[in-house]
């Protein structure tokens, strides 16, 4: 029986003396990279507390702001994939729709990181355009062979013609793009694939030229700081709200607003919930007697995931609707045209 006791007293020690332990992740000093451990509780909270001022995404006074913490040698995904979903409903009350999809796929690799700056590869690997009606479906796919269909052939040839380039990106800590270089290349391989569908001097000088105006330093800056830089550079609480404007037509008078409410920040993630549109307009005008109503309005409203430790953009999800109707009336009888699009848009999907 004493026997017994004693083993008893030896494994309540053995277990006392066992320090509890909790797996966290953090950084790794020497090689940037992100990795998970087991330490003792009572050192967890000190490691966590130096990971999350480590963080691209840090709170400071009870204010988050972003950064960007990139590894050296390591290769970050963009993929946008825009889904829209058109109903037209004619005056008759009959309906017909259709879906258009496209997918922009391109990965950015980090050459190397000095004095605050990083030296970035642009990879274009991928473009693909669908569109979908009366249950048919036409794709023109830079991952697939060349499409048998003439008018297709050259959307395909070009796009074909802009994957596989590299571009070169020099990108501050701080999010800001600073230069974007290499678009030569791409623009004579591009010149060089309309060549063999454009016979005309001209027609095919007009289309380079709308190409460069679509793709260069200027667009692809505001397209990349509108998807990755989102946390405001003074710093946001949990809660805050923010907007941005942009034009939604070419003479400014509509514009488009999004807003912006840093829902929660924590488990190595910061979670962003998106909202705004364009409010409702509308325009009435008579002339002979005919009486034309317009309206239109956009709303959206979605969450965008961003990584706490890197400050990437781990996905994006928002939908887009959009309502238009027009009515002719000769104030006797009228009709009604409306078209409602849905739209989904995707930023590194997970499917």
């Amino acid at each position: 029986m004493k026997k017994i006791t004693a083993l008893a007293l030896l494994s309540i020690a053995l277990v006392s003396c066992k320090k509890e332990t909790k797996t966290i992740t953090k950084v790794d000093p020497e090689t940037g990279k992100t990795v998970t451990v087991e330490v003792p509780v009572e050192d967890s909270a000190k490691i966590e507390k130096t990971a999350a001022a480590a963080a691209a995404i840090k709170d400071s006074m009870g204010l988050y702001t972003q950064s960007f913490k990139l590894e050296v040698g390591k290769t970050y995904p963009l993929k946008t994939y825009q889904k829209d979903v058109q109903t037209m409903t004619a005056p008759d009350g009959k309906t017909q729709s259709g879906t258009s999809e496209s997918t922009d796929e391109m990965s950015f690799t980090v050459n190397k990181f000095e004095n605050g700056i990083y030296d970035i590869t642009i990879n274009l690997i991928g473009k693909r355009n669908a569109q979908s009606a009366n249950g048919k479906t036409v794709a023109v796919d830079t991952k697939l062979a060349e499409p048998a269909d003439e008018q297709l052939k050259m959307m395909w040839k070009v796009n074909k013609a802009l994957v596989g380039n590299k571009l070169s990106m020099k990108m501050g800590e701080d999010g800001k793009v600073i230069s974007i270089t290499g678009f030569d290349p791409v623009y004579s391989k591009i010149a060089a694939s309309a060549g063999a569908a454009i016979k005309d001097a001209k027609q095919k000088t007009a289309f380079v030229n709308s190409f460069k105006e679509s793709f260069n330093e200027k667009v692809l800056k505001e397209q990349f700081t509108k998807n990755l830089l989102l946390l405001p550079a003074k710093g946001v609480k949990i809660g805050d709200k923010w907007s941005q404007s942009e034009n939604a037509t070419p003479d400014g008078k509509i514009k488009l607003t999004t807003t912006y409410m840093l829902k929660s920040v924590g488990d190595g993630v910061a979670v962003i919930a998106v909202g705004g549109g364009i409010p409702k307009k509308s325009d009435k005008k008579t002339q002979e007697g005919i009486t034309r109503s317009m309206s239109s309005e956009l709303s959206q409203n979605g969450i965008i995931t961003l990584d706490q430790n890197t400050g990437w953009i781990k996905n994006q999800t928002i939908s887009v609707k959009t309502t238009q109707s027009e009515t002719l009336s000769d104030g006797k009888q009228s009709q009604t045209m409306k078209s409602v699009s849905n739209s989904t848009v995707e930023v590194n999907p997970a499917k």
